[in-house]
C-alpha cells in the first residue's frame, strides 16, 4: 500500500471514529503546501472528506477565516494542516474553535518532519487502534489514580514518586462526554503530574530532550537527579545544559509532567525530530519547567510560569504500590 492510501485510511479513522464526524456535517480544512508532509495530509483528508471545503492558509485572511467559522455550526469539524503553526496575530486559533463547539484535527510543524524516514514514521503514527488506546488508557489511569507510590527504576537508578498523584487525563481518542473534541494528532498518551511535587525524590536515565531550537535529540542514556522535585545535578551533554540555563533564567528546573505514551511507532530508535508528535513515543517522559496548565497548583500563575521542557526517559520498569505497569519497552497492565 502507498503512503497516501496508508495515510488516507488512518485520517478516515480519525475522523469517523476517534472525532465521530457525521456525514452530514460540515467540515472545513486549513491547509498549506509548503512541505511534503503537509501536502500528503491535506491530499489524505481530500480523499476522506471529499465534500469539504479546503482553503489555503496562505490566501485565508483572519476577516476570510472568521467568515468562514460563521457559515459554521456547533458540532462541524475543522482541520489544520500546518507546515508551522497558523497565526492571525496573537489570536489562538483552536481556542476559538473550541470556544464555538467545533471538533478540531490539529497537524502542527509538519516542517520539522521532512526526510523520507520521518515521513513514513508520522503516518504510521496517525493510526487509530482504538480499542488499544481507550482500553490500556483506562486501565494506566485506574492504576495511576489510585497510587500511593510510583516507582521508576532505570537500571541501578529509583525515582519515588510519594503521596499519589494528579488524577490522569487521557489523549487517547475519545472525547465522551468532553466538552472539547479533537486536539493536535498523532495521538495516545495518559499524563498526570505529583500531586505534592516536592515528594518526588530520586535518579533516573533520560536519552532524550527538545533542545532550546524545540527539536528532539536523542543520546546516550545519562543520569539525572531530583530532590523536592527539582532537577538539581545531571550527567548530560552541554545542550542539555542549555535547556537548563534557559529555564532556570525565568524559573525553577521543577518536573512536573508525568506522560506515559502509548504510540507503538515512535521510540529511541523511531524518532522524529518535532516534539509535539515525538512526546506520544510509547514510555515515560517528565516536563521540566514550572508550566503545566492543565493542573493547578497553588504559588503558580498558568499566565506567568513560562518553560514546558519535555526530556524521555530510559525506564526499565514503572509500578504502582509494587504493581508493574510497564517493564522494558512495553506496558504489562491487562486491559
Amino acid at each position: 500500500m502507498d503512503l497516501l492510501s496508508t495515510a488516507a485510511g488512518h485520517a478516515r479513522d480519525i475522523v469517523f471514529d476517534a472525532i465521530k464526524h457525521k456525514g452530514g456535517a460540515a467540515a472545513l480544512v486549513v491547509f498549506d503546501d509548503e512541505t511534503p508532509l503537509a501536502r500528503l495530509l491535506t491530499d489524505a483528508y481530500r480523499a476522506t472528506l471529499p465534500a469539504a471545503r479546503f482553503e489555503p492558509y496562505a490566501t485565508l485572511d483572519k476577516a476570510r477565516f472568521f467568515a468562514a467559522l460563521d457559515d459554521m455550526k456547533a458540532g462541524d469539524l475543522v482541520i489544520l494542516i500546518q507546515s508551522t503553526a497558523f497565526r492571525y496575530d496573537d489570536f489562538r486559533i483552536r481556542i476559538e474553535l473550541f470556544k464555538r463547539e467545533l471538533a478540531v484535527i490539529e497537524h502542527m510543524h509538519l516542517e520539522r518532519s521532512t526526510d523520507d524516514r520521518q515521513i513514513a514514521l508520522y503516518v504510521e503514527g496517525m493510526a487509530y487502534d482504538r480499542a488499544r488506546y481507550v482500553g490500556l488508557g483506562m486501565a494506566l489511569k485506574s492504576r495511576v489514580d489510585a497510587a500511593k507510590e510510583v516507582t521508576v527504576e532505570c537500571g541501578p537508578h529509583v525515582l519515588r514518586y510519594e503521596g499519589g498523584m494528579e488524577p490522569c487525563k487521557l489523549n487517547v481518542g475519545d472525547y465522551t462526554g468532553m466538552k472539547n473534541v479533537g486536539g493536535t494528532f498523532p495521538i495516545g498518551e495518559v499524563f498526570s503530574e505529583p500531586r505534592t511535587l516536592e515528594l518526588l525524590n530520586g535518579s533516573a536515565l533520560l536519552f532524550g530532550f527538545a533542545g532550546t531550537d524545540h527539536l528532539v535529540q536523542i543520546h546516550e542514556p545519562f543520569r539525572i537527579d531530583i530532590e523536592r522535585g527539582v532537577l538539581v545535578r545531571h550527567e548530560g551533554p552541554p545542550a542539555f545544559q542549555e535547556v537548563l540555563d534557559q529555564i532556570s533564567l525565568k524559573e525553577a528546573i521543577l518536573v512536573r509532567e508525568f506522560g506515559l505514551g502509548l504510540n507503538r511507532a515512535f521510540g529511541p530508535d523511531r524518532v522524529l525530530s518535532d516534539i509535539t508528535a515525538f512526546e506520544r513515543q510509547q514510555g515515560l517522559h517528565f516536563s521540566l519547567g514550572e508550566k503545566h496548565g492543565v493542573y493547578k497548583k497553588p504559588g503558580f500563575n498558568p499566565k506567568k510560569t513560562r518553560y514546558h521542557i519535555d526530556v524521555f526517559v530510559a525506564a526499565d520498569r514503572i509500578a504502582c504500590d509494587g504493581e508493574e505497569i510497564y517493564e522494558k519497552g512495553e506496558f504489562t497492565v491487562a486491559y
